[in-house]
């Protein structure tokens, strides 16, 4: 199993209210951040693209964050997390020019990322004349399909379709590794992991909250995956779930930083905006919020299955049963009180775990290119 890092420029107003300057410190932190789990070790880095989530998601420019990290890391490969390709939102010639961009500046290191968007209050500001979000699946699979050919024509022989149009041009740069970059999507249900399956992409698996959650939708996505007809070059055959991690030399300090976190307020935010995510009878309607995370309730949860708290060999069992579980990569949000906890968390994970856990030196996604034999 691999690991990874998500970047989101969590603001929460709590933070705000102690730092003035809490949006530009968030941002500048998880630079830090990304920069660390380079050095410890990890392979992706995966930065969101939202807009107009106030304290959930400050990171809406994320090819200019990217960008940034392409000059001062040298291993991690940068994921958008995603990258909207929808016309409404990103024309798809520019996300493709962004996506080669990107991947001439960190060497080859790109993974393209894509999806619909976090819910109604994000994408309908960009589609106003649509009633609910079903319509966006359309959408995104008559764009989706065009990305191979823009970066591996000499001339994109150009598109008609019903929501977006181009004549046929050279799309430049071209990728700088061939053929494209890995191509993944954000999947929320069963049938969009069966779907990703089929068209040979690696799944972002935000929703996924929990090894229960990943059994169903692994089924479906590796079920359909070995038949396959990708629309890229190659196919990208993997799961990628998230999960907090609270990890210190002491589990009494790790129970205190997720205390002091408050991972609840981020789950109440998670409800907040991602209407198209199930909404559990237990999970109170915004600006109602789910209680806090108590000292009690933290220790009570030491050694849940998955639960990546404690000290290292918390962290190593926990992952371990990811692994067991099926997933190939597991990226972690950082949520801690302190940037110093976060950092920490970090190192440990480096330390103790990765090393058990990911000993192939060479990322999954580049195999598969590589395997391909399409790799310039």
């Amino acid at each position: 199993m691999e690991f990874g890092i998500f970047v989101q420029g969590y603001t929460p107003q709590f933070r705000r209210d102690a730092d003035p300057e809490a949006e530009h410190h968030a941002l500048m932190n998880e630079l830090e951040l990304v920069q660390a789990a380079d050095r410890a070790g990890f392979k992706y880095v995966w930065a969101t693209e939202h807009h107009f989530l106030d304290e959930y998601s400050h990171l809406s420019a994320n090819e200019v964050f990217l960008g940034y990290l392409a000059s001062c890391t040298e291993r991690i490969h940068l994921g958008s997390g995603i990258f909207n390709p929808l016309p409404q939102v990103n024309h798809p010639a520019k996300v493709a020019e962004k996506v080669a961009m990107l991947d001439h500046l960190s060497g080859g290191r790109v993974e393209f990322g894509s999806g619909r968007g976090a819910g109604s209050h994000e994408i309908l500001a960009f589609l106003p004349d649509m009633k609910d979000l079903t319509g966006t699946r359309e959408i995104w699979e008559d764009v989706i399909r065009e990305f191979p050919k823009m970066w591996t024509q000499d001339t994109y022989e150009g598109y008609e379709g019903k929501y977006w149009s181009l004549p046929p041009r050279k799309i430049l740069p071209k990728p700088y590794v061939k053929p494209h970059p890995p191509m993944w999507y954000a999947a929320g249900n069963t049938s969009s992991y069966a779907m990703a399956a089929r068209y040979g992409l690696g799944v972002l698996g935000f929703s996924v909250g929990s090894i229960e959650e990943l059994a169903p939708v692994l089924d479906a996505y590796k079920r359909d995956i070995v038949n396959a007809e990708p629309i890229g070059a190659y196919v990208n055959d993997n799961i990628m779930v998230t999960s907090a991690a609270y990890v210190a030399e002491e589990r009494d300090d790790a129970i205190r930083s997720m205390v002091n976190g408050r991972p609840s307020y981020l789950q109440s935010n998670v409800f907040r905006y991602h209407d198209t995510f199930p909404h559990p009878d237990w999970a109170p309607t915004w600006p109602d919020t789910i209680p806090d995370v108590t000292e009690e309730d933290a220790r009570a949860g030491l050694g849940a299955p998955g639960m990546i708290m404690g000290n290292p060999d918390d962290a190593l069992k926990a992952c371990q049963e990811w692994a067991d579980a099926g997933a190939d990569q597991i990226s972690f949000g950082q949520g801690m009180a302190t940037q110093e906890e976060a950092l920490e968390t970090i190192r440990l994970l480096g330390e103790y775990v990765i090393p058990k856990l990911d000993k192939d030196p060479e990322h999954r996604t580049s195999r598969f290119r590589r395997e391909a034999g399409l790799t310039a």
